[in-house]
């Protein structure tokens, strides 16, 4: 089943289009652990969520969340 937002592959598209759907606070399929770029692991409670390091923002369609590939950093306090 596809959600129609597979293509994104940037960080911040990801985020600019969760967020124009209303969808940031979802639920991820899978809480994913995300090694940032900094060193810091954390799971992923949220699709669009910073890390709590270095504020670094990571987002996932909701549609995508259940593969961690698709977790995509989009820059420091994008959200």
């Amino acid at each position: 089943m596809s959600c129609g937002c597979s293509k994104l592959e940037d960080g911040k598209a990801i985020v600019d289009h969760v967020k124009g759907k209303g969808k940031e606070n979802a639920v991820p399929k899978v809480s994913h652990k995300i090694s940032c770029q900094c060193g810091e692991i954390f799971t992923l409670e949220k699709v669009v969520m910073n890390c709590p390091n270095c504020n670094m923002t990571y987002a996932v369609t909701p549609c995508s969340s259940d593969d961690i590939s698709k977790v995509k950093p989009a820059g420091i306090k994008y959200v």
